[in-house]
């Protein structure tokens, strides 16, 4: 099969041979905008706003500083450093440029499909409308777009208008995603603490948005358990989770809850998984298959799902057992991480192979918020023939 020479360790656990995980097609669901800046950016940015809050101009540093920052088991320290992303993100110029790079970073990553997530109320200091954030960062999505497909690699990347949960412009924001539904927006989310802020305090957000036949997806059991699982699920009307790792609640064996650390699930015998016990919402979710973006990294970070290693982290329960599971980064820059590197990981600590990440891309890619047609022409040229010819190759 020949010698790997790849930056990326071989992977032969599945009985498949891949040299290099980045050239893998990938589709990517989950990723905040204002969670991927690259250092540089930011530091030239600041220098150009005036902003001077950074904790250091070196760009090495600052990238360090980042990871560490979010590293502490909060969600809520881990918000906080989005602080310096957001106070360069307040310009045309700035919006556009790191939509611009947004894209060309998921080409460099092998994507081949990616929605991008932002709060247009957060990026109105110096003046701009809401409607002035949407234009910007479209215009740095299309020349993106256009960049990649001039070099070779076509991508389509789409908007997920986001609402703050502890915030009151839900409903707004709403209506903004309606409103530009024609100009490669994809659909909404509520995101930010989620604890204390349920989902059902949108309620009139998610209606407006069903009554305008428009996608949505919310943040739900990453800071807190099932009860913001179900009411995003059957009560606003979620056609896919973000993160849902708290679903893991709802597992059990002979009436036991699951330690994921006790034995990681990456050790688990087939009758391990056959004995496994799905309550009523978990049935009910990968029943329905709801899609969960699952983020391993960044739950890591913040303690979500009660996992210490990516070998215990429930994604693989969840894959095994049959959910829609669908692999993200959550957060480039904050979480250090990529999904190629999202893949190593699982390769490395988990052992899965070229199967398990060909089914959860055409998982991401069925579950897309993009017209029928456009998924399966993507599925059909690009993420198909890619892993066939990581097969072959």
């Amino acid at each position: 099969m020949g010698e790997c020479r790849s930056t990326y360790p071989c992977i032969d656990k599945r009985r498949f041979f891949v040299t290099d995980i980045s050239v893998l097609p990938k589709v990517s669901l989950h990723d905040h905008l204002d969670g991927g800046l690259r250092p540089e950016t930011i530091i030239e940015l600041a220098a150009s706003c005036g902003y001077d809050g950074l904790p250091t101009t070196d760009a090495q540093a600052l990238r360090e500083w980042f990871l560490e920052s979010a590293g502490s088991g909060s969600l809520v320290r881990y918000l906080e450093t989005f602080e310096h992303t957001i106070a360069v993100m307040q310009t045309k110029e700035g919006l556009s440029r790191v939509a611009r790079e947004f894209v060309l970073d998921q080409v460099a990553d092998g994507v081949v499909y990616a929605e991008s997530r932002y709060a247009p109320e957060q990026h109105l200091s110096a003046g701009l409308t809401l409607d002035d954030v949407v234009e910007a960062v479209n215009d740095g999505f299309a020349d993106g777009m256009a960049q990649a497909k001039e070099s070779g690699h076509p991508i389509v990347v789409r908007s997920l208008l986001t609402g703050m949960r502890h915030a009151q412009r839900s409903l707004e924001i709403a209506e903004l995603t309606v409103k530009h539904r024609d100009e490669a927006m994809a659909g909404y989310d509520i995101a930010g603490a989620e604890d204390g802020f349920a989902p059902t305090l949108h309620l009139p957000a998610f209606e407006h948005l069903r009554q305008n036949n428009m996608h949505f997806t919310i943040h739900a059991g990453e800071a807190f358990g099932l009860p913001s699982i179900w009411e995003a699920v059957q009560l606003c009307g979620a056609e896919r989770i973000g993160h849902g790792v708290r679903l893991i609640d709802d597992l059990s064996v002979d009436g036991q809850a699951i330690d994921v650390n006790a034995k990681p699930v990456a050790q688990w015998t087939q009758a391990e998984f056959d004995a496994v016990a799905a309550g009523s919402l978990a049935s009910y979710i990968r029943d329905r298959r709801i899609a969960l973006e699952v983020c391993p990294s960044s739950n890591l970070q913040t303690a979500a799902g009660g996992a210490t290693t990516i070998e215990s982290h429930p994604i693989t329960l969840f894959h095994r057992l049959g959910f829609r599971v669908t692999l993200n980064p959550d957060n480039r820059l904050v979480s250090g991480t990529t999904i190629t590197r999202e893949m190593q990981l699982l390769a490395d600590e988990a052992g899965w192979g070229l199967d398990d990440f060909e089914r959860v891309t055409v998982n991401a890619m069925r579950s897309a918020f993009l017209p029928y047609a456009q998924r399966k022409a993507i599925l059909d040229e690009q993420i198909v023939p890619g892993y066939a010819a990581a097969r072959n190759g």
